[in-house]
């Protein structure tokens, strides 16, 4: 057998930016589905959903101890090891409630327990994946093959959305169909993700190249904690020292906001019967219509929104990317009055609404970038990225109790008010941005 370090990239990065997207897709989109389709009411549903983005707005407080301890590939097949464990055991836990409280909607919390705590430990060893991942490609691979391979990663993390938010689901939907048993419809297609994810694992441990002592240097492995964690204090400290850190923290969380509400209510009011003021459509057709339909307009709208920042740069490309961040809002308020039959209005609304955040959430990243720029980039980034997660979590974790106040209607109407905050911030962090930025 060949040696793994001769083998090319191609043998290991799609596979692993693959394996870094199923776990986040299951965990934060699937378990909505999964869990209302179950009958937890909505607002609880977002609640507890929402509180397994924590691991993600946290995690750069432990980022460092994955250079302190062991190497990057051993995080990486460790954390793959626990995702197939805790997929397993959370389809063995995953409760049996009766037919008519699952109609109702009205199940509570306490049968979900134990499947929660499973995908806890799921979400932390998926933001810690994500940290040894993205390492593990920075030290495994030069300059040149990194800046080679940036789109593969990109377009097979895009395909594990794709596969978690569409197959899967498509597939717990026609075994509900088929069974008519929603429990165990869903327990066989968590056994189906861990099977999966176990095979990814053994491949991996095989294929992924070994560090060297040269890269673990390189790398910090060898640094000692006590110099690490003096690194790790100095970039939060030049972070919040930067200029205009409180307008870009501001920005950072409210620049989402209307989006922020309407994914967490997105998928239930794709199921939700007609009566109850949402679509009704089964489950195999949500996994269409979001996790196909939906995820290839996010992906060419950020592709058209690339092309049109380079083109025009940040500054010139704000207010238009920030427009089409909200103004597609307006499709949801469309359905939710209309309630309309046809499978093809609702992928066209969805289609629209979900291509212009694709188009608008451009605008988020550069921003992103443009503000870590400077002494401890990739750090920097790395603390954005935590607002930007705290921007989805804090909002998702009220939108079903807001939702289940004011109605499916009421509350499509609330994400339109909610737009102006995404046009204040927009507003006041425009002048503040170099009009260079990002243009050709």
């Amino acid at each position: 057998m060949r040696n793994s370090r001769d083998l090319s990239p191609w043998a290991w990065v799609p596979t692993l930016y693959f394996a870094e997207g199923i776990p986040y897709f299951i965990v934060n989109t699937i378990s909505v589905i999964m869990f209302k389709k179950m009958g937890m009411s909505n607002g609880d549903v977002a609640m507890y959903t929402g509180l397994l983005y924590l691991p993600w707005v946290i995690k750069p407080l432990w980022s460092p101890f994955v250079d302190i301890i062991r190497t990057k590939r051993w995080w990486v097949v460790t954390m793959q090891t626990v995702l197939s464990v805790a997929f397993a055991l959370s389809a063995f836990v995953l409760p049996h409630p009766s037919m008519p409280d699952m109609a109702r909607g009205d199940v509570p919390v306490s049968p979900f327990v134990a499947i929660l705590v499973i995908f806890w430990i799921a979400a932390f060893a998926s933001a810690t994946h994500d940290i040894a991942a993205d390492g593990f490609y920075m030290i495994a691979l030069d300059s040149n093959r990194q800046s080679l391979f940036v789109g593969i990663r990109s377009t097979f993390y895009r395909l594990a959305s794709i596969f978690g938010q569409g197959i899967l689901v498509v597939v717990a939907g026609i075994l509900e169909a088929s069974t008519w048993d929603i429990p165990l419809a869903w327990t066989v297609t968590m056994l189906i993700c861990s099977v999966m994810f176990a095979c990814i694992t053994i491949y991996h441990s095989f294929v992924l190249p070994p560090e060297t002592a040269r890269e673990r240097d390189a790398s910090g492995f060898r640094s000692s904690a006590a110099a690490i964690l003096s690194e790790f204090g100095r970039t939060f400290v030049t972070f919040f020292s930067k200029r205009y850190v409180w307008l870009a923290i501001i920005f950072m969380l409210l620049y989402r906001l209307p989006e922020a509400f309407l994914m967490k209510m997105m998928n239930p009011f794709l199921l939700d019967p007609a009566q109850a003021g949402g679509l009704g459509l089964p489950t195999e057709s949500v996994g269409i219509v979001y996790g196909t339909v939906g995820v290839a307009a996010l992906t060419v709208g950020g592709i058209i929104g690339g092309i049109a920042a380079s083109r025009l740069g940040l500054r010139k490309s704000l207010w238009p990317m920030a427009l089409c961040m909200t103004l597609p809002c307006l499709t949801f308020v469309y359905l939710s009055m209309a309630q309309p039959q046809s499978l093809l209005v609702i992928n066209i609304c969805v289609l629209v609404e979900q291509f212009g955040y694709g188009f608008g959430f451009t605008a988020y990243m550069l921003y992103m970038i443009y503000f870590s720029e400077g002494e401890f980039k990739t750090a920097h980034y790395s603390i954005c990225t935590a607002f930007m997660a705290l921007s989805m979590m804090l909002p998702g974790m009220v939108a079903g109790y807001i939702q289940e106040w004011l109605g499916y209607t009421g509350f499509f109407w609330m994400v339109m008010l909610c737009c102006l905050a995404t046009v204040t911030v927009t507003f006041l962090v425009r002048s503040k941005i170099d009009s260079s930025f990002g243009r050709k």
